[in-house]
């Protein structure tokens, strides 16, 4: 087959998979994204909840909601090596105080993007526990260093395969998550590439652990060309930090929270019904949410009022 025309039905077949949902967006504020702008580590793992196609795909050979995962790296001068500073401003023509993650994605391959192209998506941060800072440096050194290589759609199809039940067919047909490739690398998948960025500081991400004779442990690095985004969300050394929209540190925050009519459920905003009698429901805009700050200000300013104010103002907003 002629390359060009090879090259067209790859773009078309790429295009098609990236391609979002139709109408399909977050209905529930699920998270804070200033604040996790603001508390973010370099190092960190984001995953994301991707809409497109090919995520759905992902989302029922993985059985988790995590179909893609990207390394946040921080601001331009965070990267302390002169050098990989000055390729991530190469590759990245963008404002140098950007918030920035290095990622591996169909169609595009490894880039560098701004982390507030994810603004309104389903994101989540994975914390390596009590990883060095120094070590952290050598991680995003080790991303960084994967930027420009294309993404291996081989390995993602062979990866869904693997995780299907078929015995019966060889080995050798699932040989690219086994395959030795000697020489540099040319390709890569998200996942794939951060588990390898982990391993080169021996960073456990799910190693294989072995139990001696004599009662000591030692530990196998598990290939990292079979590894998916939900496996940083399941390692136990990854810490799972949530910011919610709504704070809930302070006792009792929760009571306080700005719940609708306690006497209607709702499949979505556009589908409330009655408990009582399952009667539809249409549910009136009242504005916006207000965020965990406001609520907490709110707290705060009932701690110093007397008790009797505080069950008095309880009552005017129950009215």
């Amino acid at each position: 087959m002629d390359l060009g025309i090879r090259r067209l039905i790859s773009r078309w077949i790429t295009n098609s998979l990236m391609k979002e949902e139709a109408g399909e967006s977050y209905s529930t504020p699920l998270y804070d994204f200033d604040r996790l702008c603001y508390e973010l580590r370099p190092g960190d793992v984001l995953l994301n909840e991707g809409r497109s196609h090919v995520s759905d795909v992902i989302k029922m050979a993985t059985q988790s909601p995590w179909t893609h995962s990207m390394l946040y790296i921080g601001r331009l001068y965070d990267i302390e090596n002169p050098i990989e500073r000055a390729r991530v401003k190469a590759n990245y023509p963008g404002d140098p105080n950007d918030q920035l993650v290095i990622e591996a994605l169909l169609g595009k391959g490894t880039i560098i993007t701004a982390l507030k192209e994810y603004k309104d998506e389903h994101i989540r941060i994975c914390r390596p526990k009590n990883l060095m800072p120094h070590d952290a440096q050598k991680v995003i050194s080790f991303c960084i260093n994967q930027v420009g290589l294309d993404y291996d759609v081989r390995q993602i199809f062979d990866l869904l395969r693997f995780m299907f039940p078929y015995s019966f067919l060889p080995r050798k047909w699932r040989s690219s998550l086994f395959a030795k490739n000697p020489g540099a690398q040319t390709r890569t998948v998200c996942s794939t590439m951060l588990a390898e960025a982990f391993h080169s500081v021996k960073f456990p991400i799910l190693p294989f652990a072995e139990k001696t004779e004599n009662g000591k442990i030692r530990l196998f690095q598990r290939n990292p060309r079979l590894y998916t985004p939900k496996d940083f969300d399941y390692s136990p050394y990854f810490d799972i930090i949530k910011y919610p929209f709504f704070g809930l540190d302070d006792v009792s925050i929760y009571k306080r929270l700005p719940w609708e009519n306690e006497e209607v459920y709702c499949n979505d905003l556009n589908d409330c019904y009655l408990k009582a009698s399952h009667e539809p429901v249409q549910i009136e805009s009242k504005g916006e949410f207000p965020d965990y700050k406001t609520v907490e200000i709110d707290i705060n300013a009932e701690k110093d009022l007397p008790a009797n104010e505080v069950v008095k103002k309880k009552q005017r907003q129950t009215n």
